[in-house]
């Protein structure tokens, strides 16, 4: 009687260790040929939250299985792809949204079990950084302004990139970190929902945001004086608006999944002054006029707690249908003085970041913009673009502030497409956009007045 011999698998990972931006080979060997092995993944994330994906492999006629090359037969994603272990992953026995570590400082670790049918397994792990060797954090606290700056490792002067989160509020040093490990000053700023600042976006003054631009053209030193902003969702409508109203601040805009123009306080609105219909921005204690300010077209409103529809994005489009008001709630971009990189999902069920960013384009093109234009406009995404190579697979939630469930849309599949494709597309374009800063740098004088 012949016994079958005990496959003994073996992890191989290069690299281990890295950054959160950097694609791993994953491979294991020592398997039978057209054996089954079952690999999984966990890593500990937020608040101890373990996150886990699993998927079945048939090995090759060599025993080997290379996550590069071979799709799943079954499991947790269904394609070829590297890292589908990692962004195919969703927490375990919790209903956590929370994807990123409390202390961006220290790597998230990732712990891969590989199992045959005999039972014989093998682990391996990785580790994927936010902060490169080097980069330094530092609480800003001054002026009036709750943020966190990263500055890269080497000597300076470096372009520096302003950091916004969306309705979720807080500040978002995962970005920013990462952004310092690639070359750039990042100063994460925070504008409600962070130490000592309002819990709402309601009402959110624009001066303290122009506080924040002089801050970092002054004390930050920036390379050619390029201060870049980036903002994700209402960050991106905030970067946007930034952006058009304080141009000689601002030498590029990043707007992630934006709004082309400014909309009520919605999900992040302060119950007591006016909830979702509540002013979001001020200037000059001046409310800024807004899509749900007495619209005559919207009748459906999403945030009223009833059961969520699929799309929340149509109460968007009956907003629209009121003209007037759209118009005198449209973000003035055609101010805008510098280039401006919009990334959109096509299948944004939040709201309609593919048409906004659309508009914004066809605007900045009627006025001239004499500036770089792109716009990464992705299949089969929602709204919650994200960094590279984390989970894609929450595709509802309950909003951070006001609890309400919605939906954000895509695929796993392709949100994490373009989470991968919006970095990489961001750092080229911050690449040829601050490259190109100096020649515009002496005319640039961020010290003057805002211009009216």
């Amino acid at each position: 009687m012949t016994t079958k011999p005990v496959s003994a698998p073996v992890f191989s990972i290069e690299p281990v260790d890295g950054l959160i931006d950097e694609p791993r080979r994953i491979v294991v060997s020592g398997l039978a040929p057209d054996e089954l092995v079952a690999i999984s993944a966990r890593t500990a994330r937020a608040r101890g939250v373990t996150w886990m994906s699993q998927a079945t492999f048939m090995a090759d006629a060599e025993g080997v299985v290379d996550l590069k090359r071979d799709a799943p037969v079954g499991g947790d994603y269904a394609e070829v792809s590297a890292m589908g272990l990692i962004w195919g992953q969703q927490p375990v026995d919790s209903t956590s949204a929370e994807l990123f570590p409390d202390d961006v400082m220290q790597p998230l670790q990732t712990t891969l079990t590989a199992e045959t049918a005999d039972g014989v397994r093998a682990e391996g792990k990785l580790a994927q950084g936010f902060a490169a060797a080097g980069v330094e954090r530092r609480e800003v606290r001054e002026n009036g302004l709750v943020g966190t700056l990263f500055t890269p490792a080497g000597p300076g002067p470096h372009p520096v990139v302003v950091v916004l989160n969306g309705s979720g509020g807080g500040i978002n040093e995962p970005r920013a970190a990462l952004l310092a490990s690639r070359g750039y000053r990042a100063f994460a700023l925070g504008y409600f929902k962070a130490p000592g600042l309002s819990p709402f976006i309601t009402e959110t003054p624009l001066e303290y945001l122009e506080t924040g631009l002089r801050w970092a053209h002054r004390e930050l030193k920036p390379k050619d004086g390029f201060v870049a902003v980036s903002g994700q969702s209402r960050g991106g409508e905030l970067a946007l608006l930034l952006g058009a109203t304080f141009p000689h601040l601002v030498s590029a805009v990043i707007a992630f999944v934006p709004g082309a123009m400014v909309h009520g306080a919605q999900g992040a609105g302060d119950p007591a002054r006016g909830g979702w219909q509540g002013t979001t921005w001020t200037r000059g204690g001046i409310p800024l006029p807004h899509l749900w300010q007495d619209n005559a077209a919207v009748h459906w409103h999403p945030w009223a707690g009833d059961t969520p529809p699929s799309r929340h994005h149509s109460v968007f489009f009956e907003g629209l249908k009121d003209t007037a008001l759209a118009e005198r709630a449209r973000i003035p971009v055609e101010n805008i003085a510098g280039p401006v990189l919009l990334i959109s999902g096509r299948d944004d069920r939040a709201w309609p970041s593919s048409l906004y960013s659309r508009m914004v384009v066809s605007t900045l093109r009627k006025h001239d913009h004499p500036h770089l234009v792109r716009h990464l406009d992705f299949d089969d995404a929602g709204h919650a673009i994200n960094l590279p190579i984390v989970p894609s697979t929450q595709l509802s939630r309950l909003h951070p502030v006001s609890k309400v469930p919605y939906t954000n849309g895509g695929t796993p599949s392709g949100n994490t497409r373009a989470d991968d494709g919006s970095w990489r597309g961001m750092l080229a374009f911050l690449g040829e956009a601050a490259g190109s800063a100096g020649q515009g740098a002496a005319s640039r004088n961020p010290h003057a007045q805002a211009d009216s």
